[in-house]
C-alpha cells in the first residue's frame, strides 16, 4: 500500500477477527497465522495486532520463544517487512493493583514477558487494559458489587499501588523499543478506567515517557463523555506525547463499513497530534469473544477454514472494505479546505 492513500497512514488489523490465542507454539496455527497475514497484506494493511493470550504455565517468560518462531514463521514466508503490535490485559492473577506486594511483582513479571513478547515480534507497540484485571470486578466484605463514588474511592488506592509497578514496567520496554498504551474500556467490561481522561490522569504521576494511552473509536463513541470533553482530552494526551495507540473499531465491534463511528469528531482531533498508525479492530463472533461482549450477531466465516454461509460476509471481504472505508474517511478530511471541516460524521 502506498502510504499516501491513507493520508500517510499505515493501517494495522486486529487478529481478534480470527482468534483470542495464537497458539505460536503450534505448527498449524502459525501456518494459520501466515495465510491470514498473506491475504490481508494483499488489501493494503502494512501491519497486524497481535492478541498474546495469558501464559499457560507458572513462568510467563516461557511463552517468548514461541512468538519468536512465528515471526521467523512471516520472516521465511517473505513478510519480513510487515510491522506486528501486541494487544494483553493485565488479569486476576497477575494484578499490578493488587493490595499484596507478592502478586503485583508477579504481575510486573507477567508483563515484562509480554514487552519481551513484542520485542521479539519486532513490535514497537503493546496495548491493552494493563492496570487493573481485565473483567474483573471489585466486591466488598459482604460480597456487595462496588460501584460510583465508592468505586472511584477504591480504585484511587489501587491506581497508586499500580504507578510503581507501570513506571518500572515503561523504562523496560523503553529499553526494547517498545510504547506501551493503556486501553480504557467500557464499563461493562471493567471497572476503571473507562475514559481517556482517566488514563491521563494516572499518567500525570507515572514518571516513564514510555507509558501512555490508547484511544479507541467503539469506547469513546459507547462510553465517552462527549465530543467536547474527547476533544480536550486528546489535546491533552498530545501536547504530553502520550497517544501511543489509536483503535477505530464499530461500536458494535462489527462490519466497520456501514458503522455509527463519528468519523471527523473522532479522527480530526486525533490525527493533529498522532502520526503512527491506524489500527482496525474488528471482533468476530468466535465463541470465546461472543460470551465475553456479548455478541448477537453471526460469525463472518473465514475462507479455507469454514464453509461459505449465504447472506454473512467472510472475514477478508469485512476486512478489505474496512481499509478502503478508513481510506475514503481519511481522503475526505484530508480534502476539505481547513476551517470548513464539519464537526458531525
Amino acid at each position: 500500500m502506498s502510504r499516501n492513500t491513507s493520508g500517510g497512514r499505515d493501517l494495522y488489523f486486529s487478529f481478534f477477527m480470527f482468534t483470542t490465542d495464537l497458539r505460536p507454539d503450534d505448527q498449524g496455527h502459525r501456518t494459520a497465522v501466515v495465510r491470514h497475514v498473506e491475504t490481508l497484506s494483499g488489501y493494503g494493511y502494512a501491519g497486524f495486532d497481535l492478541p498474546i493470550a495469558p501464559p499457560r504455565t507458572a513462568d510467563p517468560a516461557s511463552d517468548v520463544e514461541g512468538y519468536r518462531r512465528l515471526r521467523d514463521a512471516l520472516d521465511s514466508a517473505g513478510l519480513e517487512r510487515v510491522a506486528l503490535s501486541a494487544n494483553l490485559g493485565a488479569t486476576r492473577r497477575y494484578d499490578p493493583t493488587s493490595p499484596y506486594r507478592e502478586q503485583r511483582q508477579a504481575a510486573l513479571a507477567y508483563l515484562k514477558s509480554r514487552v519481551d513478547i513484542t520485542a521479539a515480534l519486532r513490535g514497537g507497540i503493546m496495548a491493552g487494559p494493563m492496570i487493573f484485571p481485565y473483567n474483573v470486578y471489585p466486591l466488598t466484605d459482604a460480597g456487595e458489587p462496588i460501584w460510583s463514588d465508592a468505586l472511584q474511592e477504591w480504585a484511587g488506592e489501587r491506581y497508586a499501588l499500580a504507578r510503581p509497578i507501570l513506571d518500572e514496567l515503561g523504562d523496560y520496554a523503553g529499553e526494547r523499543g517498545v510504547s506501551l498504551a493503556i486501553e480504557p474500556v467500557d464499563h461493562w467490561e471493567q471497572p476503571v478506567p473507562n475514559h481517556v481522561g482517566e488514563v491521563l490522569d494516572f499518567l500525570d504521576s507515572v514518571r516513564s515517557p514510555h507509558v501512555g494511552v490508547c484511544i479507541d473509536s467503539a469506547h469513546v463513541t459507547l462510553g465517552g463523555e462527549g465530543p467536547a470533553v474527547f476533544t480536550e482530552q486528546v489535546e491533552r494526551a498530545g501536547k504530553r506525547r502520550k497517544i501511543h495507540s489509536v483503535h477505530v473499531s464499530p461500536p458494535d465491534r462489527g462490519a466497520l463499513h456501514d458503522s455509527w463511528i463519528p468519523w471527523r469528531r473522532f479522527l480530526e482531533p486525533v490525527l493533529r497530534h498522532y502520526e503512527g498508525p491506524l489500527l482496525i479492530e474488528v471482533f468476530n463472533a468466535i465463541p470465546i469473544l461472543s460470551a465475553g461482549l456479548r455478541l448477537s450477531r453471526r460469525r463472518f466465516w473465514v475462507p479455507g477454514e469454514d464453509a461459505a454461509v449465504p447472506g454473512v460476509p467472510d472475514a477478508y471481504t469485512v476486512a478489505a472494505r474496512a481499509a478502503e472505508t478508513v481510506r475514503e474517511q481519511l481522503a475526505a478530511m484530508l480534502s476539505a479546505p481547513a476551517g470548513a471541516r464539519p464537526s458531525g460524521r
